[in-house]
């Protein structure tokens, strides 16, 4: 079938061509979740992948990713250009890196880039983005001084050359981590499905008879940038601004956002916000730029593609130096921590022009929890795991229960987690009345109880955040509560540093919930009932929080219930 450049802009030609490319990069995604060694890929889903053109733009996304990971690669590619122009690459080259400030904001995280050839020419680039189980140093954490201290960094180096590995930095990067066959493993899958985009990309550019990417990708992104700026343009226009806390490693951490809407073109400003710190809780701005991002286009244009179109008209800035543009050699193994709650100031500040299209605030980053040691027969380990809190409610739903927003991470199922680790989940359920109370219900936080089958003690990192300030409820909902860290014999070690966990010690973690949305006296009392049964709300905040009254056999009580809302609403 051929197709002349010029056909690619007709808008249902355009459709056909965009969907095979998601098509492409979707199987990409998936060829590198079902190579992958780890459970933090093949279960989690911390990942990405896409497609780029000649330029280093990103044209497509598969489904499956993080923001994080997704929308910092978009930037890195021309990172990655810059150091290798396309007269240095060649047909069975790949490229990789983890630097924090080109990358993905962590050590943790490897991009490998690879660079795709039609008849001895340059058409494309796959990407992917993975967390690696581990990369030596420290161990992933939030309380090393530098960033030299959390692990191999790799500059932007070939990984292959002309098909063959680079064996001299394989070598090096495995004699650096604790777990060289689990990291060289999904370094490979992550060059192997980077070659199954490509492959299938020339498959589609053969069947279309299309020499060059550029007509198409030129229209992909000019089309995105077009229905991007209308969605702006479309807001209130003005300044919004909010403030957000956290609990920062010692002292609290405070982020200050202006989101200017002027025009067709976004601009976001966080100035005020904290200067960095001497802990692992700085973000590169790359990463800020990606939390940024991710939310706006969630409030303001959910529809669009996320790729370099829909990007342009938003402009980001952090003061340099600021816990949001950290200056190198800073330390940033716990970024998230901090960059997750972006949302939250993102959807706060918005609440002021479009409250009914952002979410209350939620648990916002997902509490990282990793192992290392050795188990009962000697053999070393180390095991990483996501857990995850409430989200927020929205305008017309509840929150989502122990559901990560906005990383998307999924959690990993306990049968998977002891198979792979010497970790016991001895006990994982929804905490009661833990979901702010709203006429939308915040996202109820999980318990977690953990213990290791070891018999020396082994070192636990934790990264967790929200035990001292709550996901606040919008427009008269309630805050979501708070998280909570601790051992079976009452310690409680510091929530963002490593300590020594004993064989006959558990691990108790609780994780925070999410903001209501609008007052609790507005809602349906068939829902709380509805909440009752399912134990996501006790009978005592029934009537407490939400002033609904239920019998013993737990039916509404409808006069009494009208009654104790009028007394709790002062009328």
């Amino acid at each position: 079938m051929s197709m002349a450049s010029e056909q690619v802009m007709d808008p249902i030609t355009l459709e056909v061509l965009w969907n095979r490319l998601i098509s492409i990069v979707n199987e990409q995604a998936t060829a590198l979740q079902n190579s992958s060694f780890t459970t933090v890929v093949r279960e989690a889903g911390d990942l990405s992948a896409g497609v780029f053109d000649t330029h280093g733009n990103m044209i497509a996304q598969a489904v499956t990713g993080t923001p994080g990971h997704i929308n910092t690669m978009a930037l890195a590619v021309r990172h990655f250009l810059r150091e290798y122009p396309w007269e240095t690459l060649a047909e069975g080259d790949s490229l990789i890196s983890n630097d924090p400030w080109l990358t993905s904001g962590h050590l943790n995280d490897f991009t490998v880039v690879t660079p795709i050839f039609r008849c001895g020419k340059p058409v494309a680039l796959f990407a992917s983005t993975c967390h690696a189980v581990d990369v030596g140093g420290r161990m992933l954490g939030a309380d090393a001084r530098q960033v030299f201290e959390e692990g191999i960094y790799i500059p932007i180096l070939k990984l292959f050359q002309g098909g063959r590995p680079n064996t001299d930095l394989f070598r090096v990067i495995k004699q650096n981590v604790r777990a060289p066959e689990l990291v060289e493993g999904d370094l490979l899958a992550q060059v192997g499905s980077n070659e199954v985009g490509g492959a299938k990309l020339l498959e589609f550019m053969d069947e279309y008879d299309l020499p060059s990417l550029e007509p198409l990708a030129t229209a992909i992104l000019t089309s995105s940038e077009k229905a991007m700026r209308e969605a702006i343009a479309e807001l209130p226009q003005g300044t919004f601004r909010r403030a957000i806390h956290m609990d920062g490693f010692d002292e609290p951490i405070t982020v200050q956002i202006a989101i200017t809407v002027r025009g067709a073109d976004l601009f976001v400003d966080y100035s005020g916000t904290s200067p960095q710190c001497d802990r692992g809780i700085n973000v590169p701005f790359a990463y800020c730029v990606a939390y940024t991002t991710y939310p706006l286009k969630c409030a303001i244009s959910p529809h669009v593609p996320n790729n370099e179109g829909s990007f342009r008209p938003i402009h980001v800035s952090a003061p340099e130096g600021c816990i949001l543009h950290c200056r190198f050699p800073a330390p940033v193994g716990g970024r998230h921590i901090i960059g997750h709650f972006l949302s939250t100031a993102v959807f706060g500040a918005l609440a002021h022009a479009i409250p009914d299209r952002v979410l209350a605030d939620g648990a916002a980053n997902i509490w990282i929890t990793q192992f290392a040691g050795k188990d009962r027969a000697g053999k070393h380990f180390t095991y990483v795991f996501f857990s995850s809190g409430g989200m927020g409610a929205r305008p017309d739903k509840d929150g989502l229960s122990a559901t990560a927003f906005p990383s998307g991470i999924q959690g990993v199922p306990a049968e998977i987690i002891e198979n792979v680790s010497p970790l016991v989940m001895e006990k994982r359920e929804l905490i009661q009345d833990s979901g702010g109370p709203g006429k939308y219900r915040g996202g109820l936080g999980q318990e977690m109880v953990l213990s290791v089958r070891t018999t020396e003690p082994v070192v636990h990192s934790a990264m967790y955040d929200r035990t001292k300030f709550p996901a606040l409820g919008f427009a008269g909902g309630r805050n979501g509560s708070l998280g909570e860290f601790f051992l079976s014999d009452g310690t409680r070690p510091h929530p963002k540093a490593q300590y020594w966990l004993r064989p006959d010690q558990k691990v108790i973690l609780r994780l925070p919930g999410g903001g209501g949305f609008f007052s609790p006296l507005e809602r349906d009392p068939e829902l709380v009932r509805q909440d009752v049964l399912n134990g996501y709300v006790s009978l005592q905040a029934a009537r407490e929080q939400y002033g609904v009254v239920l019998t013993e056999d737990l039916t509404v009580d409808w006069e009494q219930t009208q009654r104790l809302r009028r007394e709790l609403s002062g009328v």
